[in-house]
């Protein structure tokens, strides 16, 4: 790789660290209610909402009701979707006419969006309308990246509180990260997008006529806008003439920003932020990749100034950038080491043949090695998503880390919230094992970690895995699952094993490769989704009602210092050894037995 490829990392991750320190500081003044004056202007649009809604955003919570209104919340967003698919046809904003979504589609993208997984089963353009894609998934994109944010500022209360029987408003706590977090940033990337030519207009889709007419074979496609298929499962082709090109517009910068801020993912278009007219620019491709991992960064700011150690904060967001900063390497070398098979199987007929600037197979030439890498990495790292290039055309390895880091349960910065709070039951599960060590009762920023913190932390962290790995199993051992697969042998399971990851993890970006728009993904992707998110959200906010409601401890000579190089070790040592010994049969069943067939070992 280039001088100027390092460059770009490097510059990379000290505008990610640099902007997240004050962004952090900015959340935790939010949360606390003190408010900087140049928002204080907002405050009474937020108590407005209040009233409108009948919200007493006094009215602390317990734990049990707190999770209960975000669960209903959840459950209202996951209905609107639901009912926007399944009538677009009859609603405004539809200048393309597109039909109904079917049960099965409308249901997993549902779920999707209220999960603030954002897999699509469909391509945005040619299937959903304006409206759907406004009022439905950018809706989505803010609340239920909301979600998770209230979550943690929960859990910060359990350690901040003592002898409580609440863990704060959910009501509030989502109203607030909406309107002081969320709405600002996401009107700041939107119009620096907009300046950079990423397409925002309610105009129908614009037509070029092409000054060549040529013919081609197509997929015939049924009432349901699904292909139509034979006697033997295969599509039904049919002939048809293109005369003139239809180019896709509409309000896209919109969603994009919140999509990239709220690390969502969910793209306008099919192939997400590869689009040129939704990606067009080296400047728009830095800032929304930097998006992605922005506030994830700055909540662990967040979390230090909370609790009263901005060392707290510090040593989570150290181990998170350790992993990150390898991981990226590993990505960054696979892909530029290229596939030795051109030369070895003589597919090669000349040097420039022989990927020696690095494997560009399914990546944006405008964009390069580096920054695809880059954003493979960042948006697997946080449960964004979102695509500038086609995993399924990486490398094995290069493969192998965007899949790895999902399965390590999207705490390496993770979503905005879920992955803080998710790193933190990592943490008490770190600190539990260090007290089994010494024979203490092991304790985390002053709060004793009992049996029934340990038990709701190991469920948080079993959940996702078991989703994953059942789901698996369940594709690749019935009919239905395996009529997916196009690609046979080890890559044909490694796509499996990434779109149940994805799914398992609250990612939602595809290897691609796998019909997965069938009755039987979108209704196994829809549940998995399900239970990985909300089977981890509830343990943790059982964990933070525990923690409210003891005292604080003070710190004592056998108390293990949790903001030292030393804890920082132990938390990565405790998130790769869970990661790897639940996952390493599957991958080696994938990725790491395409590589050693591409390297040639038999």
């Amino acid at each position: 790789m280039t001088g100027n490829g390092y460059f770009q990392l490097a510059l990379y991750l000290a505008v990610l660290l640099g902007l997240a320190w004050p962004l952090g500081l900015y959340m935790a003044r939010v949360y606390k209610d003190e408010l900087p004056g140049f928002v204080r202007w907002l405050r009474p649009l937020e108590n407005g909402l209040y009233r409108l809604c009948g919200v007493k955003p006094g009215d602390d919570m317990p734990w049990t009701r707190y999770a209960f209104a975000m669960l209903a919340f959840n459950l209202l967003g996951f209905l609107a979707v639901y009912a926007l698919q399944r009538f677009q046809v009859w609603l405004p904003l539809n200048p393309e006419g597109l039909g109904n979504t079917s049960a099965d589609l409308a249901f997993n993208t549902a779920v999707s969006f209220a999960t603030n997984t954002n897999w699509q089963s469909y391509g945005g353009e040619t299937t959903l309308s304006y409206l759907t894609q406004m009022l439905g998934l950018t809706v989505q994109n803010f609340v239920s990246a909301a979600s998770g944010m209230a979550v943690v500022v929960a859990l910060m209360r359990g350690f901040t509180r003592k002898e409580a029987s609440g863990v704060g408003n959910f009501w509030m706590d989502m109203v607030r990260s909406t309107l002081y977090v969320l709405l600002p940033l996401s009107l700041i990337l939107s119009l620096a997008l907009v300046s950079q030519g990423v397409v925002q207009t309610f105009s129908p889709y614009a037509k070029a006529e092409l000054v060549q007419p040529y013919e081609y074979e197509q997929a015939k496609n049924g009432p349901d806008s699904k292909p139509v298929l034979d006697a033997q499962g295969q599509p039904i082709m049919e002939k048809a003439t293109a005369t003139e090109q239809t180019i896709a517009v509409g309000p896209a910068a919109s969603q994009i920003a919140i999509k990239q801020l709220g690390t969502n993912g969910g793209g306008f278009f099919n192939v997400n932020s590869a689009h040129p007219l939704e990606n067009p620019t080296p400047l728009s491709n830095f800032l929304e990749v930097l998006a992605i991992l922005l506030i994830p960064a700055a909540l662990c700011f967040t979390f230090g100034r909370h609790v009263g150690d901005m060392r707290q904060g510090g040593a989570i967001l150290a181990a998170m950038t350790v992993v990150f900063t390898a991981l990226l390497a590993v990505c960054v070398l696979a892909e530029q080491a290229g596939n030795p098979l051109f030369d070895k199987l003589g597919l090669a007929t000349q040097a420039s043949e022989l990927q020696a600037g690095g494997n560009m197979e399914g990546k944006e030439t405008r964009f390069g090695i580096a920054n695809s890498a880059l954003w493979a990495t960042a948006t697997t790292a946080a449960s964004n998503g979102s695509v500038n290039a086609m995993h399924d055309s990486f490398t094995p390895l290069g493969g192998l880390v965007p899949m790895w880091l999902m399965q390590l349960g999207e705490v390496i910065f993770g979503g905005v919230g879920s992955g803080l709070y998710g790193m933190i039951v990592f943490a008490l599960i770190g600190v539990f094992v260090a007290g089994l060590m010494i024979g203490r009762t092991p304790e985390y920023l002053g709060k004793k970690i009992e049996a029934f913190e340990v038990k709701m932390a190991a469920v948080a962290i079993l959940v996702p895995p078991l989703a994953v790995l059942l789901g698996t199993a369940l594709a690749v051992g019935l009919d239905a699952g395996r009529a997916g697969i196009f690609n046979p042998g080890a890559h044909g399971f490694s796509e499996v094993l990434y779109a149940l990851s994805s799914a398992g993890n609250n990612n939602g970006s595809a290897f691609g490769g796998l019909s997965a728009n069938t009755h039987f993904y979108n209704t196994l992707l829809g549940f998995a989704m399900l239970l990985a998110r909300y089977g981890v959200m509830i343990p943790v906010l059982a964990i933070a009602g525990a923690l409210a409601a003891k005292k604080i401890v003070p710190a004592s000579a056998g108390t293990l210092p949790t903001h030292t190089p030393l804890f920082v070790l132990l938390l990565i040592g405790t998130v790769i050894v869970v990661g790897a010994l639940t996952f390493v049969p599957a991958l080696a069943l994938g990725p790491v037995v395409e590589h050693l067939q591409m390297i040639g070992v038999k």
